[in-house]
């Protein structure tokens, strides 16, 4: 089975200010960003990526291009709407601490599996494309580079976090119980019989085990050995 590097991209200058920046053009990473675009870049590039897979917006783009950058080879990049950020309608562009005003807010915490956002897109449906998206691009990279290989996708917080609950078997409801920082990489395998959700929102530690790494698509009864006989490289379920 392959495996897939969940990348979400690195802070940009709306998150500084807080504001919902949807699908709104132009924003960029900020200085912070670019740092933590280069600090994960730099973590991978010590693991051969096949492919690399972004959101078209600029924040995705940027944070993709300096992960591509540090590869030894050049593996292929390109752009999926599929995975562009959620659709938030009348809420882009507007400040988190207004929008907390809003009767949805509390449904969005607690509920997000019913919500439709004012002119824009339903989470279960941005879900759904965004699953589709990558189990159709993880499927093409098994075939193509077989069951070891290991592929990059850079997207959107909630983006990641549903793609994460999908994988963890876990209800949309239950989503928001997940934290995906600015350019974290969480690692999930998808096998015949489940997916495998390697680690979480890691912001630091060494990839190269994956490089070696033999994944099996059965779980190990008692935990296994782990993927290191010597030190701890294994990543950190970070919470």
């Amino acid at each position: 089975m392959a495996t897939v590097l969940l990348v979400r991209h690195g802070r940009t200058t709306a998150n500084a200010t807080g504001l919902l920046a949807g699908r709104t053009a132009g924003v960029s990473l900020d200085r912070l960003g670019r740092d933590q675009a280069t600090r994960t870049g730099d973590r991978i590039a010590d693991v051969p990526a096949v492919r690399v897979v972004s959101s078209p917006l600029e924040r995705c783009t940027e944070t993709a291009r300096t992960i591509v950058d540090r590869q030894k080879g050049a593996p292929p990049s390109s752009v999926d709407p599929e995975l562009t950020e959620c659709d938030y309608g009348q809420w882009q562009g507007r400040r988190l601490s207004d929008l907390a005003t809003e009767d949805l807010w509390p449904v969005v915490q607690s509920h997000p599996s019913a919500v439709v956002f004012p002119g824009g897109e339903s989470l279960a449906g941005m879900q759904a494309r965004s699953v589709a998206a990558i189990r159709r691009h993880d499927a093409a990279v098994e075939a193509e580079h077989g069951p070891g290989a290991v592929w990059v996708a850079v997207s959107h917080g909630d983006i990641v976090k549903s793609i994460l609950a999908d994988a963890l078997g876990m209800h949309l409801d239950l989503f928001q119980r997940l934290e995906v920082g600015p350019a974290s990489v969480s690692i999930v395998s998808y096998g015949a019989n489940r997916p495998r959700v390697w680690a979480t929102n890691t912001d630091s530690g060494d990839l190269s085990w994956l490089s070696t790494a033999v994944r099996s698509g059965d779980a190990a009864v008692g935990g296994g050995a782990g993927t290191s006989a010597v030190g701890d490289r294994t990543p950190r379920l970070l919470t």
